[in-house]
């Protein structure tokens, strides 16, 4: 077993996530899982990723706040939704998406997916 604190979990860049701070939790470089990470972002108000497509499904559980997602999927077809506490979604390879952080609250969001 493998425990991580979230006070003493280190924070990474992801390319293209304006006013965030990114953990990582599990896997890569917190610890000897092999075969996914799992990371939690903290988005403040204003706060977004890029709009871009995965290699990878990517799953995400939002634990605090609300974020409004959207994606557009291999065929075109175009989506959006609000994802408040407790709620949470999967992107499939190839589409892309999108978190915003729309409220003037932080939104705290969990991310798991495959090591690549």
């Amino acid at each position: 077993m493998y425990i991580t604190r979230f006070n003493q979990a280190k924070t990474y860049e992801a390319p293209q996530h304006d006013d965030m701070t990114c953990f990582r939790l599990q896997g890569k470089e917190a610890s000897p899982c092999h075969q996914m990470w799992m990371g939690m972002s903290v988005i403040e108000p204003g706060g977004q990723t890029g709009f871009n497509e995965s290699n990878v499904e990517k799953i995400y559980l939002v634990i605090d706040g609300e974020v409004t997602i959207f994606c557009e999927s291999a065929d075109g077809s175009k989506s959006e939704a609000t994802l408040s506490k407790n709620d949470s979604c999967v992107f499939l390879s190839g589409e892309k998406r999108q978190l915003k952080n729309f409220s003037n609250q932080v939104a705290k969001v969990v991310l798991i997916m495959a090591s690549n």
